[in-house]
């Protein structure tokens, strides 16, 4: 078998630092799993949020997590939720009250992305909706929650999705 000479080890090239660690979008991924699930307990158990995050934070491990922006999720829905519920009532062919409670964490945490994090795309706000209800939702939530975030977004942000469509 011959060996091919790049697959070698060299201990003279350094290891970057941040090999293994992981990256931005990853840990961003985390934290709006980890909210999501909180927003559902949220919802449900009608507890502090502090009790929510402080227990979020004992039971899971934050290390591939984005710690601020789970916070900032996890505190920034429940504060936006009038102006949040308001921004989707237009794109829903149910009442808020009538959605399923995955399914609405997932929509407003998304909302709120739109509305509150504009340095996020558009795009990157629905497919990462798209992929929460995938993981945590019904068998089609997925389905419901990107024809949602499809009608929302340019609503929403009207410039940035001309921009792109053009």
């Amino acid at each position: 078998m011959i060996s091919d000479e790049s697959d070698r080890f060299n201990p003279r090239d350094p290891k970057p630092a941040d090999a293994g660690k992981p990256s931005k979008s990853v840990k961003r991924r985390e934290a709006r799993q980890l909210a999501t699930q909180a927003l559902y307990q949220w919802h449900m158990a009608k507890q502090s949020l502090n009790e929510i995050e402080a227990q979020f934070r004992v039971d899971n491990d934050f290390t591939d997590v984005d710690g601020a922006y789970f916070r900032e999720i996890l505190h920034g829905v429940p504060q936006f939720k009038t102006e949040i519920d308001t921004a989707l009532t237009p794109c829903l062919d149910l009442a808020i009250e009538e959605l399923d409670p995955v399914e609405l964490a997932v929509l407003r945490l998304s909302t709120w992305e739109l509305l509150k994090r504009v340095d996020v795309p558009y795009r990157v706000v629905i497919n990462e909706g798209i992929e929460l209800a995938k993981v945590f939702g019904s068998t089609d939530g997925h389905k419901f929650v990107n024809g949602v975030l499809d009608k929302l977004a340019p609503r929403l942000r009207e410039a940035e999705v001309k921009a792109f469509k053009r």
